[in-house]
């Protein structure tokens, strides 16, 4: 295997690990802002009121 296509895989691993662990990390605090949790709170019930 060359080299190059060696370093450059290794490269993309690293890089895609930390893209996705960023990417969880932020909906996570998206999710989880107490802000957001009326908002939250009320999306949970919509299935259950009446038209």
């Amino acid at each position: 295997m060359p080299a190059a296509y060696k370093f450059f895989a290794e490269l993309a691993q690293t890089w895609g690990l930390l893209y996705f662990v960023a990417v969880f990390l932020v909906v996570l605090i998206y999710a989880l802002a107490p802000s957001r949790k009326a908002r939250f709170d009320e999306a949970a019930r919509m299935p259950l009121k009446e038209d």
